[in-house]
């Protein structure tokens, strides 16, 4: 991926309109997501709130883990873990070839 296309994923490219349009969402549903910890959008200086793709991404993932049958609370921490589970993965990857980490082997007791 390029730094351009990085940016993408990361820079406010959209407001609460056209964000709400593209994930099929209404603005206050979007507006309850943020104030609910789930995703922060950029805001201008202005204080307008900018979406990000990585913020359509999130917003896209709560409404999948609502249509499981999950509530906010639930579809948060879904969230939350899925984070944790991919940094830790990275790290572990970083950590493979001569690193000094390795991966634990299965404990043997006597």
């Amino acid at each position: 991926m390029t730094a351009s296309a990085d940016d993408e994923l990361v820079s406010g490219l959209y407001g609460i309109t056209a964000a709400a349009e593209l994930v099929g969402l209404g603005e206050q549903t979007l507006r309850l997501y943020e104030s609910r910890g789930l995703l922060t959008p950029a805001r201008t200086a202005g204080g307008t709130r900018r979406y990000s793709e990585s913020d359509l991404a999130v917003l896209r993932r709560v409404t999948g883990l609502l249509e499981l049958g999950l509530n906010l609370a639930g579809a948060a921490m879904v969230m939350r873990l899925e984070s944790e589970n991919a940094r830790l993965r990275a790290e572990i990857e970083r950590g493979r070839p001569g690193s000094g980490l390795r991966r634990a082997g299965p404990r043997v007791r006597p």
